[in-house]
């Protein structure tokens, strides 16, 4: 079965095919068939391949399937590469990508667009696949680049809307960012190692180069700056929340469980770099530290239910990042997967209701839908405990993993640990204020709440359920992955240190509580004060953000871009022409037709041509 692993990808390729080349001319119910069922066949496909993986015993397992080129001793291939990582990412990839595919069928239903919609998810899988599963560095990239790209064709997906446009372009060149400095990285180590295979070259950096080298510090810090790119940390993070004006699916399937964590896959699958570069692999976790607490302040402030799920997204993938930089790389994809549960399992539950309230997204219009809307509320309570943290979720075992991996860290792990814990007590307010004012107290005024859809919807967000509680008790198949980053484990942590941990989102949700449902404490008289007033719009703007990127990058390309509204370069080669054309103009006024003219003509070159000679 190891030997179909090239089924993977293919499934979802095939699908994405036949809904193009269809032209949205299938019947929805064939189109649902196809876009769904390709990706429960990759499920299925990638369950009985990691059946068999386990029962080997083997460590790893390589497919070679074709040459992709052959340029003098660069030879890369169409490889696909099976151990615990990539096995962990291909059923995460594919379990909670067709739940999400399946509830698609009935969130989309009314969409005209419907079997675009399918084609352009159908991509999205296979590319992820492609990433998470390639052998070297090149096909991997080609994964990458291919989730960019979906990722702008469906946040753009309802184009007619110019803002939607304007955050698919956003999207893609912020990412873009990233991915220029992620290719120059494998420039460098192609030329210096001589191999993209990444088993290959993991295993010559450690040969070649020492601990502390140059050469380890620029190849991990641009490889670095592809992360950021495409999993949103700082400082590069702005075009995740404006990437929620795509359809809810899109934003559960790649901006919550799949394409923002192939920064942390991309990091993992090369730790050896960040070990053999310990200031960067610091950097890692510094990153995560702020970019953590950056989005649990924003997320705070914003109305917008997507944005708040977003911005937490972006937090959620601080602490992965976090874990990286402490080198708990097992903690890093133990987070990712628990992550994928609770988090999809929001998202849909956040586009039940926003779908059953006519497309509300205000929070502040919402309000007092528990009784209406059973499941989307459990699911809201079930994966705001575990994204909180709280004891017995899945939230909670890799969150504590990796607040314990962040302590043994020696030096800065104090405060890395202080750090993660402050972002868990945010975490705790921001998650239950939208259980809170979305599902208590009174309705807002918003129109007759329309009842939950059927079972394509409502099945998924029942299984999320069951994995946003149950997931942390899966056992990870990584101790032949990471050579290092299990030991902080093993480490003894004082009570006190598990007491902090476990308080800390408790306050938090008390917190909103006393804010949000009791109103011991009233928002209104809060934001009265100047200084809370203020506050709150510079953590609501993002922390200033995108004004910064405006000012030091947009206007300035626009101020050159009107300077040179006539493009110089241009008027140079116009000015040639005009030379050409009136040279041509004076050489056809002496055609005149006369015998006599062109006599003297010749007889005149033909003596300045002889006097040259003569001179010279």
């Amino acid at each position: 079965m190891q030997d179909l692993i090239w089924l993977l990808p293919t499934f979802p390729l095939l699908g994405f095919l036949c809904l193009v080349l269809t032209g949205g001319s299938l019947p929805r119910k064939i189109v649902a068939v196809i876009g769904a069922g390709s990706v429960g066949l990759s499920f299925l496909s990638a369950v009985l391949i990691a059946a068999q993986f386990l029962a080997s015993g083997e460590d790893y397992f390589v497919k070679e399937v074709w040459v992709w080129m052959a340029v003098g001793e660069f030879t890369p291939g169409f490889n696909f590469y099976l151990d615990g990582l990539s096995l962990v990412m291909m059923l995460i990839i594919t379990g909670v990508g067709f739940l999400i595919h399946l509830y698609s069928t009935g969130f989309m239903a009314d969409d005209p667009a419907y079997s675009r919609f399918f084609a352009y998810m159908n991509l999205f899988v296979a590319a992820m696949l492609m990433l998470v599963l390639g052998d070297n560095l090149l096909l991997l990239y080609l994964g990458w680049e291919g989730v960019g790209l979906c990722s702008y064709l469906l946040i753009g997906f309802w184009y007619e809307n110019p803002d939607n446009g304007y955050a698919a372009r956003k999207a893609f060149v912020v990412t873009r960012v990233g991915d220029t400095a992620m290719a120059i990285g494998l420039f460098l180590l192609f030329t210096q190692l001589g191999t993209l295979n990444i088993q290959d070259m993991l295993g010559a950096a450690q040969q070649q180069w020492a601990i502390g080298s140059p050469l380890a510090i620029a190849a991990a810090l641009l490889l670095l700056g592809g992360a950021v790119g495409k999993s949103a940390q700082l400082p590069l993070q702005t075009w995740l929340p404006d990437a929620m004006a795509g359809p809810t699916p899109i934003s559960a399937l790649i901006h919550a469980a799949t394409m923002v964590t192939a920064g942390v896959y991309l990091v993992a699958r090369t730790h050896v770099l960040f070990e053999l570069a310990p200031t960067v692999q610091m950097l890692v976790a510094f990153v995560g530290l702020a970019t953590l607490l950056m989005a649990g302040f924003t997320a705070m402030t914003q109305r917008d239910i997507k944005r708040i799920l977003a911005y937490s997204t972006i937090s959620q993938i601080g602490y992965m990042f976090l874990a990286l930089g402490a080198g708990a790389w097992s903690a890093a994809v133990f987070h990712l997967m628990t992550h994928a549960f609770f988090k999809a399992l929001l998202f849909l539950a956040a586009g039940t209701v926003i779908l059953s309230l006519h497309h509300e997204h205000d929070i502040f219009k919402m309000g007092g839908i528990r009784k209406q809307l059973p499941i989307a509320f459990w699911s809201f309570i079930i994966g705001s405990a575990a994204l909180a943290a709280l004891p017995f979720t899945s939230g909670f075992y890799s969150k504590d993993e990796i607040l314990l991996a962040a302590l043994a860290v020696e030096g800065p792990g104090l405060l890395l640990w202080i750090g993660g814990v402050i972002g868990a007590f945010f975490t705790g307010i921001y998650s239950f204020r939208l259980v809170f004012v979305v599902f208590f107290g009174d309705s807002q005024g918003h129109q007759e709440v329309k009842e939950e859809a059927g079972w394509t919807m409502a099945a998924p967000l029942m299984l999320l359920m069951v994995l946003a509680l149950l997931g942390g008790w899966i056992q990870v198949p990584l101790d032949a992955v990471f050579s290092s980053g299990a030991g902080h484990e093993e480490a003894p942590v004082s009570l006190l240190v598990h007491a902090v941990m476990i308080a800390a989102p408790f306050l938090g949700i008390g917190v909103s509580y006393l804010f949000f449902m009791s109103k011991v404490f009233d928002v209104d008289k809060l934001m009265a004060n100047p200084l809370a007033s203020s506050l709150h719009r510079f953590w609501f703007s993002g922390w200033g953000m995108d004004a910064l990127y405006q000012r030091i990058f947009v206007n300035p390309f626009l101020y050159l871009a009107r300077i040179n509204r006539n493009d110089l370069i241009d008027s140079f080669y116009a000015l040639l022409v005009s030379i050409t054309r009136t040279a041509h103009l004076m050489l056809a006024r002496t055609q005149t037709g006369y015998l006599g003219w062109y006599a003297l003509s010749m007889a005149a070159g033909l003596v300045l041509i002889i006097s040259l000679g003569v001179m010279l």
